[in-house]
């Protein structure tokens, strides 16, 4: 099987990691890949933008590409899915429609309701002063949330409601997203645990992974600014047996049946960010395709043949296939740029990965490139470290053996993933 693997960051390092295992698979073509992939066995780095739909798909036709897979989510709510059906390429992922569950926090709000999923109670506006007005009106201090892509960024949970009217004009009149925050969300504020649950889908069938916890502030004990995420763990202690059953029955299988109904039938991996409130589980947003860093602690884990497990979600037949998942744990620990989530400087010489692999680790590669035969920086999350245990503080204490290996100017990470679960 030839494989087109569509990203550059760590999560598509880990999908072309787990997918080089599999027997079935020949070659995998990572478009545009990073300094991880470059290097991987049968894989290979392809030019083409994440953004060339047109050119990822003549790609595809002109080099007998048996399946592909798509990484980020920009390309998904951009329509790639359905430009490669258009010309009868097998691609996993949801189509244009199906990815407006992230693409438009308004529709993925309003689908929500419609379906009875248990969700925050929100607004939808795309006017600031009838924003402002709703927000006086309001007990206490609310969540605003960009309704469209902002690469992590969007989702901002003021202190007060002076600050929240600041960002609502951020976002309204002064356009910080651009278009993605057009039209925003004055959502209520839940409080609890943040868990991560994915599944698997064909459309019809689910099959769910291991759920995982995701750190996404930038410092220790959960403080600063909300990035892309800097490390993860999984399983997560709190998605006990029963808990993973409730969400199935009343957020997973909703939603599948619902998009379904929609007459857009969901395939791909489905993503439900939720927060854990004394109520139970509820939805703090949906994602549209494997998460990162979640990606890097799940694969891990992952004993089936993932090629495999991806084509029988694109024909349909996912209910013939059980995935397998190693006993134990995982723990990811992301190395930032410095200034990482703001500005960064990038084209900075890395040097001990091989020395962290050496160890047991997996190094999975976000922000890097090679140059004259050196790995240097290229982005701002640069590496995700991911070590297995028995637990997932024997798991992280070996991530962090692993990250006291890796050198770069400036780099950043969290020093408590993993050690407080």
């Amino acid at each position: 099987m030839r494989v087109l693997l569509i990203g550059n960051g760590g999560r598509e390092h880990a999908i072309a990691w787990k997918l080089s295992q599999s027997d079935r698979v020949e070659r995998i073509f990572v478009a545009p890949g990073n300094g991880g992939t470059a290097t991987l066995a049968k894989a290979e780095n392809v030019a083409l933008s994440t953004e060339d739909l047109a050119g990822l798909r003549d790609f595809a036709a002109a080099n007998a590409i048996d399946l592909t897979l798509v990484g980020p989510e920009a390309p998904l709510v951009a329509g790639v899915v359905d430009v490669f059906q258009e010309a009868g390429l097998p691609i996993f992922g949801p189509t244009r429609a199906a990815a407006q569950i992230e693409g438009s926090k308004a529709f993925s709000k309003q689908f929500m309701e419609k379906y009875g999923i248990p969700t925050g109670r929100a607004q939808i506006f795309d006017d600031f002063d009838q924003a402002t007005r709703y927000l006086r009106s309001l007990d206490g201090v609310p969540v605003i949330k960009a309704s469209g892509l902002a690469a992590g960024k969007g989702v901002i949970l003021p202190e007060t409601r002076s600050e929240a009217a600041a960002v609502l004009h951020a976002m309204l009149v002064e356009r910080q997203f651009g278009d993605a925050s057009a039209q925003v969300l004055v959502e209520e504020r839940l409080s609890g645990p943040e868990l991560s649950v994915l599944a698997f889908c064909d459309g019809e069938t689910l099959r769910v992974m291991p759920a995982a916890q995701d750190h996404k502030r930038l410092l220790d004990g959960d403080y600063g600014p909300n990035t892309g995420g800097m490390g993860a763990f999984a399983p997560s202690p709190l998605a006990t047996p029963e808990l993973l059953a409730q969400v199935s029955a009343e957020i997973l299988l909703p939603t599948v049946q619902g998009l379904a109904a929609e007459g857009t039938p969901y395939v791909g991996v489905l993503y439900a960010g939720l927060m854990l409130t004394p109520a139970g589980p509820k939805v703090l947003e949906f994602n549209c395709r494997f998460g990162d860093p979640e990606t890097q602690v799940i694969l891990p884990l992952l004993e089936s043949d993932l090629a495999e497990i991806c084509l029988a979600c694109v024909e349909g037949r996912l209910e013939t296939v059980t995935p397998s998942w190693r006993a134990g744990a995982a723990v990811t620990v992301v190395m930032a740029s410095g200034g990482y989530p703001g500005e960064y400087t990038t084209g900075v010489e890395i040097t001990g990965v091989e020395a962290a692999e050496a160890l047991g680790c997996l190094v999975f590669h976000a922000g890097t490139k090679r140059q004259d035969g050196r790995l240097l920086t290229a982005g701002g999350r640069v590496l995700a470290v991911t070590a297995l245990g028995d637990t997932i503080q024997a798991a992280a204490q070996a991530a962090y053996q692993g990250v006291a290996q890796i050198h770069f100017n400036q780099a950043h990470y969290r020093r408590d993933i993993g050690l407080q679960a």
